[in-house]
């Protein structure tokens, strides 16, 4: 009876979390995906961590209509070869996929599908402060990270998380993308930055006070038990304090409450200090009703490890190689064809001239 059950343990489809490559001491450096992982983490699910290295861009689109001649084909160029990579991170259980494009994200797919359901037990009495706080992270304190990350923090953090693997002028060219995307988004000008950068950091400061008092002296924010709160906060958190610069705001912000240090430190240590492996579950209880997906069996330490072959490359790595060919390809294209713009004006404007001439001459 125990082999088959064994059996049965091993013929469960595997739980794979898709998301960006680590990277400053973190399983993932992106600021979207990193709740995710919390929230798998919360749960006490086992799953396996793969990284997406074919999509490189963060999944802001870019409006591009206004553009002047030369960087609306350069920008079109990239849409085409780079298309918007927002479904990412996704969860894989079987045949169930859920991207973070569908329905309010990952989290609140895997809890609208049963799937994953920290906050099924949450009571009707906190259930609208729940909801408000909920919104609130994923708004005001999302739109702060995401302004630092792409319009005034350094170029380098946002280099490093999605364009590492790029070569430097596709990466540049990406990175101004992605920013004008950003300052769209929030409709920010020449004439009015430095009153959204305010708005911008107001709403944050409001967030973290209204949070600090929330959480208090508790463990968690609501009812003693982890929810997609605390999973959503503690993913903003992580990155604010070990991506973003010294100079940053927004961590100067956060640092002044103590005891949203003290959960930071608390759960960075319990569910992201194993990193790049899940195979100790976090120190806190978590109840089996959590979550539908199964947890990871007991591994046998003294097993020796198989060794490493050599890696052939995937399906994706093959595709980004060839995107990157295309890309070179399209932008020569695209000069030619703006070069080839400016020389029929300029034709056109010597036959007029000639014509004018001639007929002068008549």
């Amino acid at each position: 009876m125990e082999m088959v059950d064994e059996r049965e343990e091993e013929a469960k489809p595997e739980v794979v979390l898709v998301a960006r490559k680590g990277g400053f001491g973190l399983p993932t450096a992106c600021p979207v995906c990193l709740p995710v992982y919390c929230h798998l983490r919360f749960a006490n699910v086992d799953f396996k961590l793969e990284f997406d290295r074919a999509n490189p861009d963060s999944g802001t689109c870019i409006f591009a209509a206004s553009l002047p001649l030369l960087p609306l084909l350069l920008a079109l160029t990239l849409m085409f070869i780079y298309p918007c990579s927002d479904h990412i991170p996704y969860v894989e259980y079987g045949d169930y996929v859920t991207f973070n494009n569908e329905k309010g994200g990952v989290i609140e797919c895997l809890n609208e599908d049963n799937v994953v359901k920290l906050d099924s037990q949450l009571s009707k009495d906190c259930f609208p402060d729940w909801a408000s706080t909920k919104v609130m992270i994923s708004t005001w304190l999302a739109e702060a990270v995401q302004y630092e990350l792409w319009v005034s923090c350094d170029n380098t953090i946002a280099d490093d998380i999605y364009f590492s693997d790029l070569p430097w002028p596709i990466g540049k060219i990406l990175h101004w993308k992605q920013t004008q995307a950003v300052k769209q988004l929030h409709g920010i000008t020449k004439l009015n930055a430095a009153e959204k950068e305010e708005e911008i950091y107001r709403k944050a400061n409001i967030a973290y006070e209204a949070l600090s008092m929330k959480l208090g002296s508790q463990v968690f924010f609501f009812e003693g038990r982890p929810t997609s709160v605390d999973s959503l906060f503690l993913g903003h958190a992580v990155f604010v304090l070990h991506v973003l610069p010294e100079t940053s705001v927004l961590r100067s912000s956060l640092s002044k409450h103590a005891n949203l240090l003290r959960f930071v430190q608390d759960f960075k240590i319990q569910l992201l200090e194993d990193s790049y492996s899940s195979a100790t579950g976090p120190a806190f209880s978590s109840d089996a009703s959590s979550s539908s997906i199964p947890r990871r069996k007991g591994s046998k330490q003294n097993a020796k490890p198989k060794p490493k072959e050599k890696r052939e490359r995937t399906e994706e790595e093959k595709a980004f190689r060839r995107r990157a060919k295309y890309f070179i390809a399209a932008q020569v294209v695209s000069i030619v064809i703006y070069l080839s713009i400016l020389g029929g004006m300029g034709d056109s404007g010597l036959e007029d001239g000639d014509e004018d001439g001639l007929a002068y001459e008549e």
